[in-house]
């Protein structure tokens, strides 16, 4: 059953350059240039993940290609705008840091510091949290912990010190500010300023619960454990981590182990099982219990989620290409002009479902390397 995915990720390889990676649609449908952004920066991160795994050196060897288009010697970055404030921007340069490791080429190192100087001058919020962009003022969105901290995480192990201080005090705000005591899960975004107007006027959040938001959270979670080497640090992200995937696990879908479009509202009308933050979830669930965070049974619940979404969605196009669909394109709240972001439950079902999109298929590909782990 999983010979077809090999297939698969070799058919985006095939198909896709540096100037156009048939996995970010965003760009494709947008017509925009080649830039340093969030979507190619996963997919990179999952095809030296998988290149890691099986010892295949085309996979690591496509992603140094890639990336040296996009990083010069001086370690300039291609359409990358560091005053835009953008911390979906920073997310690809995580994949720099495998990329110097093995190549030592000095080029990435000085890209990482660009990087990190950006994330120094990002502006905060009042509890000393990154804005999510400039144009979000005062405001922290859920997958903004992935955008950002996973680098900050491999900077501190790497070149940092091991100062992970400022990285947990983020982590820490996210669980006191926009956790919902009463079902475990986490709102999408928080406006400090409560001026927004998604925002509720009391508490500052969005409305509901998207799953990729929070998939995005619990992959950064899992990923900034495993690189972390402070034991103390370690334990209570851990604690963070243990106690989100108990609580997602009561919205499971029972036939097919994925999770919903809106979490918590199974089976409403409009509601679908959506591709990305199940297979970010699962994915979190495997390499939780690779980690010995969760007990072994979430191997097995992972596994069976991966298994939902390779049943329901990985598929045979009319033109012979396997396509991985029940991808959300997209979804965000706001900015003041765009009032249709509202955080609304019509919202996040209203927003375009696609195939191959990196959103999917990254976390489905890193999914794979953790069953791969497993020997299949």
């Amino acid at each position: 059953m999983y010979r077809k995915i090999d297939a698969y990720i070799d058919g985006l390889m095939r198909l896709s350059t540096p100037d156009m990676p048939m996995w970010n649609i965003e760009s494709i449908r947008g017509g925009k240039k080649p830039h340093w952004n969030y979507i190619d920066g996963c997919m990179i991160t999952s095809l030296i993940a998988i290149g890691e795994i099986t010892g295949d050196k085309r996979y690591f060897e496509f992603s140094e290609s890639f990336i040296d288009y996009y990083v010069s010697e001086d370690g300039s970055i291609l359409g990358y705008d560091i005053e835009k404030y953008n911390l979906d921007d920073i997310n690809e340069g995580r994949v720099l840091f495998p990329l110097y490791h093995r190549t030592g080429k000095e080029k990435y190192r000085l890209a990482i510091e660009k990087q990190r100087a950006h994330l120094l001058s990002q502006p905060r919020t009042v509890t000393g949290s990154f804005w999510h962009k400039l144009i979000y003022p005062n405001q922290v969105w859920l997958d903004g912990i992935y955008m950002a901290q996973v680098f900050s995480a491999l900077y501190a192990r790497e070149l940092g010190g091991s100062d992970y201080s400022d990285l947990l005090s983020q982590i820490r705000n996210v669980r006191k500010y926009m956790k919902d005591e009463k079902t475990g899960l986490y709102y999408h975004g928080i406006d400090y300023s409560k001026s927004i107007f998604w925002a509720d006027k009391e508490t500052g959040l969005s409305k509901n619960f998207w799953l990729r938001s929070i998939g995005w959270f619990s992959v950064a979670l899992a990923d900034i454990i495993e690189i972390c080497d402070i034991p103390e640090v370690k334990a209570e992200l851990s604690e963070i981590f243990s106690e989100l995937m108990h609580s997602v696990l009561k919205y499971r879908d029972g036939e097919s182990g994925m999770y919903w479009q809106v979490v918590d509202c199974p089976g409403k009308e409009g509601n679908y099982l959506e591709t990305s933050g199940s297979s970010m979830l699962a994915y979190s669930m495997l390499k939780g219990a690779r980690l010995g965070v969760l007990s072994p049974e979430f191997s097995r619940l992972g596994r069976e989620t991966f298994d939902g979404i390779l049943e329901k969605y990985l598929t045979v196009s009319e033109d012979g290409e396997l396509v991985l669909g029940g991808i959300c394109l997209v979804a965000g709240l706001g900015p003041e002009n765009n009032t249709r972001r509202d955080g609304s439950y019509e919202y996040y079902i209203s927003e375009p479902v696609v195939e191959n999109d990196a959103k999917g298929v990254a976390p489905f590909v890193l999914c794979y390397t953790e069953i791969l782990r497993q020997g299949k």
